[in-house]
């Protein structure tokens, strides 16, 4: 018996994010229909109906259209013209001009900076003989960013000088159009996790503090262990850019705090974030069951944390040459593990995310270290490793 279009929910992408999201909808009484060209897609696990095809192609995206009753996306690079070849026939929440703005880093830059919210200094390239003209207008070092499809530290490079940017931005195949940006000391990255509903609803989760190793999240502490004034200033900035997007859906917003809490954005990602899954364990709305709530216009439910929480990224590096010692994980009570069905570990590749409950953050992030160096280690063994 299939299901009529109203009880459907479609999304673009199976990745983690699109498998946390089917599995929230499946939970909720919704059908959900994947389209991704992977065939062992993650979401497919979960999916009602897996359309394995590429996402701009027609037959498929006439089967979304006319099999939903909305469309979301898990990730910010799905094709534009899908999403509005979608937004014709059913709603499309974020709306695709979110989307495009959120994945080109040239239009997502001049976004914060034309509507008075703080970024860093940069510069846009669109072509070489225009940067060089342009290229002390900023403070170096800085960090050239490829413009488009750039994501946990790839397609990013250190310069220290303006010839050095010259000469990174003329010799990396693919890198142009891209942003120079002024490297900031920084102190910390904080990332703030809203939902907003059509109706202009907004609920906000506490603010969290991001740690990165190799241009990738590594733990993520929830709430961040920072002043009341500078978690109040980040969520305003953030329901502000929502606003101003008009947006609707889960959107998250990265900053960084240099000098004495001064906040700068980084990037925005138009959907439920990598730093936002400590909510499935630890809060009474998660990010993923928000996102339908929101996709599907129902009121959005309490963001409210139960607990302090550390989250933990696992890489495909840890698995090296066999899993990892999964026990190490099951003898700490307060953890929870999530792996996402990816079949192949890769290094860089997410894996999965394990997160450690406490009484406050502090006492969760030893926790979650304690944790982590013994299933590296324990995993280093069982592979032989001395």
């Amino acid at each position: 018996m299939s299901s009529s279009p109203a009880t459907t929910l479609g999304v673009l992408g199976g990745g983690q994010l699109g498998r946390m999201f089917a599995s929230a909808a499946r939970t909720m009484g919704y059908d959900v229909i994947v389209l991704d060209p992977d065939p062992y897609s993650p979401a497919a696990h979960f999916a009602t109906t897996h359309l394995c095809a590429p996402y701009d192609d027609p037959l498929a995206l006439e089967r979304l259209a006319m099999g939903c009753a909305a469309v979301t996306t898990e990730f910010e690079n799905a094709p534009s013209s899908a999403l509005e070849y979608l937004a014709q026939h059913v709603p499309v929440r974020p709306s695709s001009e979110a989307v495009a703005i959120a994945q080109d880093r040239i239009r997502e830059k001049t976004f914060f900076r034309d509507h008075g919210f703080p970024v860093a200094p940069f510069l846009a390239v669109e072509n070489l003989e225009e940067f060089q003209q342009r290229a002390h207008e900023i403070k170096y070092p800085a960090i050239i960013k490829t413009a488009r499809f750039g994501y946990d530290g790839k397609g990013q490079f250190r310069v220290e000088t303006p010839e050095e940017a010259v000469i990174v931005l003329s010799t990396q195949p693919g890198l142009i159009p891209a942003v120079v940006e002024t490297l900031v000391p920084l102190r910390l990255e904080i990332s703030v996790l809203l939902a907003r509903s059509p109706n202009g609803q907004t609920a906000l989760w506490p603010v969290a503090e991001n740690r990165h190793q190799g241009g990738i999240l590594d733990l993520t502490i929830a709430p961040a262990r920072i002043r009341d004034e500078l978690a109040s200033r980040a969520t305003r900035i953030a329901v502000e850019i929502a606003e101003r997007l008009q947006y609707v859906g889960v959107l998250a917003i990265e900053f960084f705090v240099t000098g004495i809490d001064t906040l700068l954005i980084n990037e925005m990602a138009p959907r439920p974030h990598n730093s936002g899954h400590f909510t499935l364990d630890t809060c009474i709305t998660n990010q993923f069951e928000q996102q339908v709530r929101a996709l599907c216009g129902l009121p959005l439910g309490s963001t409210e944390m139960m607990k302090p929480a550390v989250m933990i990224n696992l890489l495909g590096d840890l698995w090296q040459k066999a899993p990892p010692p999964w026990e190490i994980v099951f003898q700490e009570p307060d953890a929870k593990l999530h792996l996402y069905g990816k079949k192949e570990p890769r290094p860089g590749r997410k894996m999965g995310h394990i997160t450690l409950l406490a009484n406050s953050a502090n006492e969760a992030l030893e926790k979650a270290l304690r944790l982590k160096a013994a299933l590296e280690s324990g995993s280093g063994k069982r592979n032989g490793a001395s």
